[in-house]
């Protein structure tokens, strides 16, 4: 770190959280209601959270940071409540429906259901305007782009009020002459209109692919840009001396330009970071297979790295809609400590994924919500502490909690007001155990294999019952747990993505002159990138991969190489990298068989340094941190035991506590259940084990 302080801030559904790292490699931890109708509000209220603690004026710690972060959901959001700006696209004419024909079939687990909807258009039909224009295959031009029909679209979007607009040619990836002209058309006609070209976001083989990439990105284009622009100006009204970095669904952070122009990488903007710092965390115990899953106060989001690398998508449906460009694959559910509990028509629990958010919220919170959440299940089995949350600045209130479970639940279920919260918590449970087999075991991993990383403020209640229900033996669960996304956004690196398109047989010098000289072409536009941004060469790297496949096959499969020249000596290796990575995915390979190149890729970062790590240091004997015992429950009999209670802000290093009990930390509460063990390392994170009987 250059200055005193690196600021992260993830804004949630329900809590916005603050992680400030110092020089010294203290980190602290603070946390913010969210303000969805205004996000910088909530980036005001935490700013002053931080400035009562420290005595510091927010002025004076940003002028001294290095780094600010902002991971946020404002894309995500307004992709999943279709709140995005009046989108028109220009396309190939007799291609304007190929956003709705989907590549003729509906998403996996619904292609056979005739009464599932088709997904809601982004770009209604009547603002698809077909263009004359052809590209073939090779590159060459059948069809001249005729101007009149792009003018014409333009006089369209201007009667409409139409605010962005995406252009996607068939094969402009080949000779993207003809959407760099149509661009130049609209940006004479229509000058405040934001600008989407699908040959430069997503310069990749596959129309419809592009097509939707380029649609969502110019959707949420001008979203983007009015929220960079609001948190930029506020920033640096508070003496900002560098640009806010924004954390990016590829992993990694980028300025607020690039946010706006590649606004469709924001969309898993905040849990994209939670692999980063579930590395992290790990690395004093030596564990690099790791599933990191974060239960918040709407959501529970859950991802997986085996041997040190996070599992990256490309080309998939999100929220319906296919997006092309590389995410951190991110399995999201709804189950957060806001999400309601009900009874369907067969007078059975159910659990979510409807939440109360953070207005009203749970009914503990006395904010005038009424509906039984998490929450208020947890607190009524004695797992929260009435006096409330976050250091007793979110008051909690257990009758109306124990009310909310007893009207809606309990009593037409015919239960306990606890056998019924206990049932709550196990369903919820369930649905998040669901969630991490899909990340897991239907993707041939063991999750008996890794180690459970806990995030979020509401995950350290549910930890022990989910490790247990998975097989696994072994938690880590850090102090930061609630903020552990925000942490993952100051240790994470600038990062960017770029892409040529290459269909090319992997059999003569031409074909491995030209991929070199593609790879060499997009990593210069990522260097001058990365310098004008400040970093020097000794600090950018570059990963690269190649789509390839098998003359003859449909679906390709990405393989990662080194930066070493491409040419005639280094082809064998590419190619056995190939057969290797299809024997992984599909138990064979065809060695004696042609194989092609589809894509290349080349991912650029500026590293940047790290906070020193934190050193927690020896604190009061367990005796001493004991603030007293609570009647908690851990079985469906609905029956109490006397629980001790920790005050988690006195343990040290070495502090060692069997199960059960409950350690409240400032923003989190972690339940220890029966047979586990929880240990106090160094570094700041809880190891929690548990013994199988038998050994």
């Amino acid at each position: 770190m250059r200055t005193d302080y690196r600021l992260g801030i993830d804004a949630g559904g329900t809590f916005t959280d603050f992680v400030l790292a110092d020089k010294s490699g203290q980190v602290r931890l603070y946390k913010a209601l969210s303000t969805p109708q205004d996000p910088t509000q909530a980036i005001r209220n935490g700013l002053a959270l931080i400035t009562e603690d420290l005595g510091v004026p927010a002025e004076k710690i940003i002028s001294n940071c290095d780094l600010c972060i902002n991971g946020t959901t404002v894309g995500l959001n307004a992709l999943i409540q279709h709140k995005g700006a009046k989108t028109g696209l220009i396309c190939t004419a007799g291609h304007e429906d190929s956003l709705e024909i989907r590549l003729g079939h509906k998403e996996d687990g619904y292609r056979y259901d005739p009464e599932y909807p088709p997904a809601t258009m982004l770009v209604p039909r009547y603002l698809r305007r077909g263009i004359r224009e052809r590209v073939l295959s090779d590159g060459s031009v059948r069809e001249a782009l005729n101007e009149a029909d792009v003018r014409a679209a333009c006089e369209v979007f201007k009667a409409e009020g139409v605010e962005t607009v995406a252009i996607s040619f068939v094969w402009s990836v080949l000779h993207p002459d003809h959407e760099r002209r149509a661009g130049e058309i609209l940006r004479e006609m229509l000058p405040d209109v934001i600008l989407t070209l699908g040959s430069e976001l997503y310069p990749q083989v596959r129309e419809y692919t592009r097509t939707s990439t380029a649609v969502v990105n110019a959707y949420l284009a001008p979203i983007m840009k009015r929220y960079v622009t609001a948190v930029d100006a506020y920033f640096q009204s508070l003496g900002a001396k560098q640009p806010v970095r924004y954390y990016q669904s590829n992993g990694g952070l980028a300025i607020g330009q690039a946010m706006t122009d590649r606004s469709v990488y924001a969309i898993n903007s905040g849990p994209a970071s939670a692999p980063a710092a579930g590395q992290y965390v790990c690395e004093p115990f030596g564990k690099t297979d790791v599933i990191t899953v974060d239960m918040g106060g709407t959501s529970f989001d859950i991802t997986l790295t085996k041997g040190g690398v996070t599992n990256v998508n490309k080309n998939i449906d999100f929220l319906r809609y296919r997006i092309g460009v590389p995410m951190i694959q991110v399995e999201t559910l709804g189950a957060g400590g806001g999400s309601i509990g009900w009874i369907d028509e067969m007078g059975l629990m159910q659990m979510g994924p409807q939440s109360a958010g953070s207005d009203p919220g749970p009914a503990c919170y006395g904010q005038g919500g009424a509906e039984p959440t998490v929450s208020d299940a947890n607190l009524v089995l004695g797992y929260l502490n009435p006096d409330g949350l976050v250091g007793g600045r979110l008051p909690l209130d257990a009758k109306l909690a124990r009310a909310a479970v007893k009207t809606k639940l309990a009593d037409p279920l015919g239960l306990s007001v606890e056998r019924a919260a206990y049932g709550m918590f196990t369903i919820v449970n369930a649905n998040m155990v669901n969630g991490i087999r899909r990340v897991t075991v239907e993707r041939g991993y063991d999750p008996r294999d890794f180690v459970l990383v806990g995030a979020g403020g509401a995950t350290a209640a549910h930890i022990c019952a989910l490790a247990a229900d998975m097989g696994i033996d072994t938690i880590v669960l850090p102090k930061l747990a609630s903020g552990l996304c925000a942490f993952g956004q100051i240790i994470s690196d600038v990062k960017y993505n770029y892409m040529a398109t290459a269909p090319l047989r992997l059999d003569n010098d031409a074909a491995y002159a030209r991929i070199d000289s593609l790879f060499n072409e997009i990593e210069a536009q990522g260097i001058a990138h990365l310098k004008a941004d400040g970093f020097a060469r000794k600090d950018i790297d570059i990963r690269r991969s190649l789509d390839m496949r098998y003359v003859g096959q449909v679906h390709e499969c990405t393989v990662e190489i080194g930066t070493f020249k491409v040419d005639a000596k280094s082809i064998a290796k590419i190619k056995e990298a190939f057969h290797k990575r299809h024997e992984e995915l599909y138990t064979y390979s065809e060695r004696h068989s042609t194989v092609e190149v589809v894509n290349i890729e080349s991912t650029v970062y500026g590293r940047v340094d790290k906070p020193k790590r934190m050193a927690l240091g020896k604190g009061t004997p367990v005796a001493k941190a004991l603030k007293g015992h609570r009647d908690a429950v851990f079985s469906a009999d609905g029956k109490r035991v006397k629980t001790p209670v920790y005050d988690g802000g006195l343990l040290g290093t070495g502090a060692k506590i069997a199960g059960p009990a409950i350690i409240e930390e400032v923003t989190t509460t972690i339940v220890i259940e029966p047979g586990w063990t929880a240990a106090l390392d160094d570094s700041g994170s809880y190891l929690i084990t548990r013994e199988r009987k038998g050994g």
